[in-house]
């Protein structure tokens, strides 16, 4: 079993990669192993409905990582998608990659259709919820199932004037958990 985990940063090895890794080892801890996609910083283009995505199930577009994407979390078990929060929401950029993404393979081809999900969230202080929620809903109109932790799946970041996020730690350590054993469910 293998459970990807998309770093939807900007930053490799910031906080959202923090957040993921502790996910990481819960999986690791319980068998399950990870790979890595990381969307990266260079531009991403926004859907423009051409259809053109309606017979491959790919996107017309080939200049960025969209359908390396669309291959990757075909060839998972599971998916947890993480995004840090930027003005009450996911990044941008990841939305706009992610919009894609599941209109390609989901709506025209229900590709993902009972692969358990997970969406992560790392912030400084608010928007987690809203970042979270947004993500979910591409795994709920694809017909994946969500899976959940013991508490909303954020992580409040290390520089954080609220000091280390012990809580957050724990939210991710179970989110593992509950992936693994739901991938282990399901098999």
């Amino acid at each position: 079993m293998k459970v990807l985990l998309v770093n939807g940063s900007p930053h490799q090895k910031g906080e959202t990669y923090h957040a993921l890794s502790l996910v990481e080892k819960a999986l690791q801890d319980k068998g399950v192993g990870t790979e890595w996609f990381w969307i990266g910083n260079r531009p991403v283009r926004g859907c423009i409905d051409c259809e053109g995505c309606g017979k491959t199930f790919r996107c017309v577009f080939s200049d960025d990582t969209c359908n390396d994407l669309i291959e990757a979390i075909l060839k998972a078990d599971g998916v947890i998608i993480g995004s840090p929060v930027y003005f009450a929401a996911p990044n941008g950029a990841l939305c706009a990659l992610l919009d894609r993404v599941f209109y390609a393979a989901s709506t025209h081809g229900g590709l993902f259709r009972g692969k358990p999900a997970a969406a992560v969230a790392s912030c400084m202080r608010s928007g987690a919820n809203n970042t979270v929620d947004r993500i979910n809903k591409y795994f709920s109109f694809s017909e994946m199932p969500i899976v959940s932790s013991s508490y909303w799946n954020m992580l409040f970041d290390s520089h954080s004037p609220m000091g280390r996020d012990e809580r957050g730690s724990k939210t991710m350590q179970t989110l593992g958990y509950n992936m693994a054993a739901m991938l282990q469910s399901l098999s």
